[in-house]
């Protein structure tokens, strides 16, 4: 049906105009409420979320108060369309789509540089369950903005969930970081975290051809990190480590150290075990308040290089979703809970403070 030159799936889209979302309403604090269902426009699209995993960056945000509340975050979201706006000719009811949350605008001085998170336009949020635009997915449906609707939304293919849907975001943010690490075939690198991203990052190391050594406190992650294609696994700050890596480079040290976990202790850990010459990606040091210390020298005289990553790439969106779609990288078995919006709090909490076998957290709208 149609409905002020939106076409509606029926039954999709609630009579009442209301749905459930996940709502930060101040620091530490996330209550599921009763909010409107996102209003589209011309060239907008609805979406019914169908999935959203928990990024890192969203409990840095909540557990820290860096943004003002209220607020719906969520970013990895996969869903069905449920609702088109006037002009849409790309889109209908109920195709599967995985969307992305920022798109730069391809024109300005970073993006002729690809340094596309640094674009004015990809700062501007695209996607939305209401509020301040901040992704959205945390919540049963989502508004995607024209520019969103027209270049950050791909089609998902029969056999593939929207759960694994779900991972290319976060995937094409860990090609960026190992591209910008320089990883190539027959190098040496650690990666110091296997959460989620570690083991992404792990995983397409091992796709461009390189030995890795990870670390993680948790065994079952440890575990996880072997069995997807670590070489080995140790604990963080393991005497062993350090001794390992040293002989399997003829004592030089990692080509190039992926830090994967956001302990500013990492970071001298990372430039000891890096050879000279060699290369320290941060990742997950994206904290505005965080201060880290290093020695000089590392950089200054053994000519270590630090490098940061930050967020997408657009001309990566294909090769994300290929390794996803082919499954190329087996990112199902990365999900270790699956939740609904009414468990959002313990959701959270196992995401912000992973035990056991915990990995990527699922919500599940």
């Amino acid at each position: 049906m149609s409905v002020l030159g939106v076409s509606v799936e029926n039954g999709t889209v609630p009579a009442t105009r209301e749905m459930r979302a996940a709502v930060y309403r101040g620091r530490g604090r996330v209550v599921v409420e009763r909010v409107p269902v996102p209003e589209i426009g011309a060239g907008e699209v609805l979406v019914r979320v169908g999935a959203c995993g928990i990024c890192g960056t969203d409990i840095k945000k909540i557990e820290h108060g860096f943004i003002a509340p209220p607020l719906i975050l969520g970013h990895e979201v996969a869903g069905t369309v449920a609702a088109v706006g006037e002009g849409v000719e790309r889109w209908r009811v109920g195709d599967r789509v995985v969307s992305f949350h920022h798109i730069p605008c391809g024109e300005c001085f970073y993006c002729q540089r690809r340094l596309f998170s640094q674009c004015k336009k990809y700062k501007q949020v695209g996607l939305t369950a209401g509020f301040q635009p901040s992704g959205g997915g945390f919540a049963e449906y989502v508004r995607a903005m024209p520019w969103i609707a027209e270049r950050g939304m791909m089609r998902i293919p029969d056999g593939v969930t929207l759960e694994e849907a779900t991972f290319i975001e976060p995937l094409n943010t860990c090609i960026k970081a190992v591209e910008k690490a320089r990883v190539a075939a027959g190098e040496q690198v650690a990666v110091l975290g296997q959460g989620p991203i570690g083991m992404l990052l792990m995983m397409l190391s091992r796709l461009a051809g390189a030995e890795v050594v990870t670390t993680d406190p948790l065994p079952a992650r440890r575990a996880a990190s072997e069995r997807l294609g670590a070489a080995i696994a140790f604990e963080p700050g393991a005497a062993e480590l350090d001794a390992e890596v040293r002989r399997r480079t003829e004592g030089r040290g990692a080509d190039a150290v992926l830090v994967a976990a956001a302990h500013p202790s990492l970071v001298e850990q990372a430039l000891s075990l890096a050879r000279p010459g060699g290369r320290v990606l941060l990742f997950a040091h994206n904290d505005p308040v965080l201060r880290l210390e290093f020695p000089a020298a590392a950089v200054g005289i053994e000519e270590k290089e630090i490098l940061g990553s930050y967020s997408a790439a657009v001309d990566r969106m294909e090769e994300a979703a290929r390794l996803v779609f082919e499954r190329i990288l087996p990112v199902r078995e990365i999900i270790s809970h699956r939740l609904p919006l009414d468990e959002m709090t313990r959701a959270l909490d196992l995401a912000a403070r992973p035990r056991g076998e915990s990995m990527k957290v699922m919500v599940i709208p």
